[in-house]
């Protein structure tokens, strides 16, 4: 008999990282996720320290790592994995591969911007420096660990542990991991949801059903709520944009690099196609956004068939048709011009959290300013600069400022790539027997809501780990 064991993304929604162990000594870790913002329980700094504490095994007896998307909460610790001895393979999609190179190789170039700034401080006071959590050679000997598997292919991860992706329709790549366990004569099957996209979300495909399973690690970021309908939400985006450009400010929206930029890229070129774009032009001011809008267009062929359709008809074939007013920023220089735009533009830029990026220079010039627009498209986490932004803050402080908040604040849940309770509940829906179902990336309230929403529609018990818990498979 099998055992998992629940370490990380466990009523709380980044960090995610599950062991799988075999009777027979096969040890495959499933995500090796970054704990980003703050817990109810732990404050940022603790989670700086969570990801630089030992891993609670060793790194070096793993057999094989699973991955089921690129985003940093799911993968950003493989680094540190392969710079502590891991040396194994690492199995993900063919597009979160590229993905994978994109966002690792970023974060690490971040961890070693941090720790040279945080050493300049230090060395003023006379303080020891820190290191980096992992450095781009770290980042870059993971990368070469990656092994590419297609949807649907199934392949042999460890002895007697084979792997099937299916498409999770969250962002590109991304996959429900379907684990079958052979031993002793017997076969077990294991279901991580990973994270499921939103049926609304544009480009991406609906997740796949499945139906047979043992064990379901379904994710709960959203289970309290529905999202507001797809439509709903652009006529307001659509709105906002209307009302910005007739009170004279900007348009900031912060937004993750990978997924969401594409989903707002793709709204915003539709306004513009049906002549429904009021602002004169778009900045994307975020090089890795770039970079991500070229891995998409490559794998375009895992794009939803109503919206590859949908471009293909008016003619396009480059985002350049698709949005002609889009400028795309890379230097520092070029960012920094920005802020000397005044009214028109729309700015997006990352973190999606506001958690750092250059997203935070543009709102320290702009989140005091009575005629500027803040969209926030997605989840804030507890934490978080933009959680403070969307929660009500009369001011809050950004690059060691104080900053007043008079922008206009607006949040569009419809644009979530998360799949809404209803959602969640429809897709665990299609198992037969009703399978050990465990709730995991989640807050605890949100996790209790979708426990009791099942409980009522499906008549199904749910559980809810805590961090270090063990099931047997």
């Amino acid at each position: 008999m099998a055992l998992l064991t629940f370490i990380g993304a466990i009523q709380e929604v980044t960090g995610s990282c599950y062991l799988l162990e075999t009777r027979d000594g096969m040890r495959v870790l499933l995500e090796c996720g970054m704990r980003q913002g703050r817990s109810a329980s732990k404050g940022t700094r603790d989670n700086e320290a969570s990801n630089a504490a030992p891993f609670p095994f060793d790194p070096k007896q793993l057999d094989a790592v699973v991955i089921s998307h690129a985003h940093l909460d799911h993968s950003g610790l493989l680094p540190r994995l392969a710079k502590e001895g891991y040396s194994g393979p690492i199995y993900a999609t063919e597009s979160c591969c590229d993905l994978l190179e994109l966002m690792l190789m970023d974060s690490a170039h971040i961890q070693e911007k941090d720790a040279e700034w945080e050493n300049k401080w230090r060395a003023r006071l006379n303080r020891p420096p820190v290191k980096p959590l992992y450095t781009l050679e770290d980042a870059s000997r993971a990368l070469n660990l990656r092994r590419r598997v297609s949807y649907g292919s199934t392949v042999e991860v460890a002895r007697g542990i084979r792997v099937t992706f299916h498409n999770a329709g969250h962002i590109l790549g991304s996959a429900i991991v379907e684990i079958e366990i052979h031993e002793f004569g017997l076969t077990r099957r294991l279901v991580f949801s990973g994270d499921l996209g939103s049926t609304c979300s544009p480009l991406m495909r609906t997740p796949t059903p499945l139906n047979r399973a043992d064990v379901v690690l379904l994710e709960s970021t959203y289970g309290d709520r529905d999202h507001r309908d797809g439509n709903e939400t652009l006529l307001e985006l659509a709105g906002i944009l209307e009302q910005a450009q007739r009170d004279g400010g900007n348009v900031l929206i912060p937004s993750f690099a990978v997924g969401r930029t594409q989903d707002l890229l793709y709204y915003l070129g539709r306004f513009y196609q049906e002549g429904r774009l009021p602002q004169k032009m778009v900045y994307l001011d975020s090089p890795m956004a770039a970079q991500a809008n070229n891995i998409y267009l490559r794998h375009a062929n895992e794009f939803a068939d109503a919206d590859r359709e949908y471009i293909r008809g008016t003619g396009t074939t480059r985002l350049d048709e698709w949005l002609p007013i889009l400028r795309t920023t890379q230097s520092v220089d070029e960012s920094m011009a920005l802020n000397r735009i005044q009214s028109g533009a729309i700015i997006i830029a990352g973190s999606g959290m506001c958690t750092g990026g250059r997203i935070v220079h543009h709102l320290k010039h702009n989140l005091w300013r009575e005629e500027c627009h803040i969209v926030f498209p997605g989840f804030q986490a507890k934490g978080t600069l933009g959680r403070a932004i969307v929660d009500g803050a009369e001011t809050v402080r950004i690059l060691r400022q104080r900053i007043s908040v008079r922008a206009k604040i607006h949040t569009l849940g419809g644009f979530s790539a998360h799949a809404g309770q209803s959602q969640l509940i429809q897709w665990v829906g299609h198992f037969e027997h009703k399978p050990e179902l465990y709730l995991i990336h989640g807050e605890r309230e949100k996790m209790d809501a979708l426990q009791k929403a099942l409980g009522d529609r499906l008549g199904w018990n749910a559980n809810i780990p805590e961090p270090g818990d063990r099931i047997a498979i």
